[in-house]
């Protein structure tokens, strides 16, 4: 194909290019389509396959020239990307300009900003500290406890015992809206702990003082960030049938509790617990050492970023604030402050963008590559959230989008990378406590440090109020994950094509569970795991 091609614009990373694409190239493709569909064609009067070409150009032939326009301009900017040899860092505007007429020529404006050339990378004399922390007895006693007085054993009430915070009732209900039923509205043999929170706000409170076999009334609005829009600040009114309910009492930690959670024993239970608190300690320990090494990297290197990598990153920092502050108890002024200091917030895309683009070319020059069976693992471990077709039609989405499928790989490969570097850093091990690798955590989020540092000055301030205030800390933190992650879970149930939120249930039941009934969990699992299979 024989495209003009000028160069409009040169500036730093930006790019602008106008493409004249010959009117002639474009009705040669129009003739490609017509010979393409023709035998497809039907037309009365005519055998399949003989309607003649005009006749063809006369039904389709605005369609054909869209799709021929369409087909000339994509090759055309690859053929641009090719011959500049331009890596962009985002996808190309492209505009076709104003007054195109069919059988003229077609211009067509191409704007980018290309990907810099990084700098070789410095990666010699990289030098580490490893933190390393042992699980202690105290602290999987203290979880131990916690397990215990978290998973309640309970007993039926006596039959006029009425329900108070902290009973178990067991229910069936059906709510209305306007007095219609909704979706998701019902259930039966729902179980729900009275002050646990897990149902949306009032509801729980006005089942106190019910009995066994009572029927009651509840009233409540739904929250105004209720996931389900159809029912986000609508008032409900929802039928509720008391089936029974139950009083209970924390268990003792002992080889029957052990027993209750499919453990051989207590020291099984036991075991299982320091694995999960060496790995959570592993995980702190690799966080320091990542973010030492970011620090040095950063330090060593700085070259020019894509403004358009930069603003998508710096955006995405300023959605999961904002949506964070939205649940605070003030979020008018946790709203404010954010706004007030997201200068320092593009300082962090800045940041981060520059090291991830760092990595990629680190990546890149020493072999370091997500492999296909590793890809498909990625696919499949995405895919579990979803259910039948929902699944499939994920895996296919992932399988025919490549910038999806970039988004599932990134982490991972970047994970990769950084354990290449560890690989090639002089790493000194230093002993330490759990408290003190945490706070050495904060304090890097919040310590000013002194120019060539590597560290984001102005962020710092703003990350100590957020470990102060245990808020936006994903969000604040200049070194965590360097590039976008696949899409999250909603916040009610696992994503999926048709979500079911509307039940009167507040969110997920992990997203608020407290700590020890998501390590029940975890032992739960474990337990399974560490079974020895059955002789057969």
């Amino acid at each position: 194909m024989s495209i003009k091609t000028v160069e409009t614009e040169n500036e730093g990373l930006k790019r602008a290019f106008m493409l004249t694409i010959p009117a002639e190239d474009i009705e040669a493709r129009v003739e490609q389509e017509v010979k393409r569909i023709a035998p497809q064609v039907r037309m009365p009067g005519f055998r399949p396959g003989k309607v003649p070409p005009n006749l063809i150009r006369k039904m389709h032939g605005e369609s054909l020239r869209g799709e021929a326009l369409q087909g000339a301009v994509q090759e055309g900017v690859q053929q641009l990307l090719t011959e500049q040899k331009i890596r962009p860092a985002l996808q190309p505007q492209v505009e076709l300009t104003e007054g195109y007429e069919h059988g003229k020529d077609a211009e067509i404006k191409v704007s980018l900003e290309a990907l810099p050339d990084v700098p070789a990378p410095e990666i010699d004399n990289l030098a580490l500290e490893r933190l390393t922390v042992e699980p202690d007895d105290k602290a999987v006693d203290e979880q131990l406890e916690q397990l215990a007085s978290q998973s309640k054993h309970w007993e039926d009430a006596p039959s006029k015992h009425a329900a108070a915070t902290g009973d178990l009732v067991v229910m069936d209900f059906e709510g209305e809206v306007d007095g219609t039923p909704f979706e998701g509205g019902k259930g039966e043999d729902m179980q729900v702990e009275l002050g646990s929170g897990g149902l949306i706000p009032g509801f729980e409170d006005q089942l106190v003082g019910a009995r066994a076999g009572e029927s009651r009334e509840v009233r409540l609005t739904f929250p105004n960030d209720y996931p389900a829009d159809k029912l986000k600040g609508k008032k409900a009114t929802f039928a509720v049938t008391v089936k029974a309910v139950k009083t209970g009492s924390a268990n003792k930690v002992d080889e029957a509790f052990a027993k209750s959670l499919g453990m051989t024993d207590l020291d099984q239970l036991r075991g299982i617990i320091r694995d999960q608190q060496a790995q959570q300690l592993n995980g702190l320990t690799r966080t320091h050492m990542k973010r030492q090494l970011l620090d040095q990297l950063a330090a060593r290197h700085d070259f020019p970023v894509p403004d358009t990598m930069v603003e998508a990153e710096y955006q995405n920092i300023l959605a999961q604030l904002r949506h964070e502050a939205s649940h605070e108890e003030d979020p008018k002024a946790a709203l404010a402050e954010i706004e007030s200091e997201a200068g320092e917030y593009r300082k962090i895309a800045v940041r981060r963008v520059r090291l991830g683009l760092l990595l990629s070319e680190i990546g890149a020059a020493n072999g370091v590559d997500v492999t296909e069976p590793e890809m498909n693992r990625l696919i499949m471990q995405a895919a579990s959230q979803y259910q039948g077709k929902d699944r499939e039609t994920f895996v296919r989405y992932i399988q025919q989008e490549p910038m999806a499928a970039a988004q599932l790989r990134a982490p991972l490969y970047e994970d990769k990378v950084v354990d290449f570097l560890f690989a090639r850093a002089k790493i000194t091990d230093r002993k330490s406590t759990r408290e003190a690798l945490e706070a050495d955590l904060e304090s890097e989020e919040g310590h000013v440090h002194g120019p060539g540092c590597g560290h984001d000055h102005a962020a710092a301030p703003k990350a100590k109020k957020a470990a102060a205030k245990g808020k936006a800390k994903s969000a604040g933190k200049d070194d965590d994950k360097l590039v976008a992650e696949a899409p999250a879970k909603g916040p009610v149930e696992k994503a999926s094509a048709k979500p079911k939120p509307a039940k009167p249930v507040k969110d997920a039941p992990a997203a608020k569970a407290p700590a020890a009934k998501a390590a029940k969990a975890e032992v739960k699992s474990a337990a399974k795991a560490k079974k020895p299979a059955k002789k057969g």
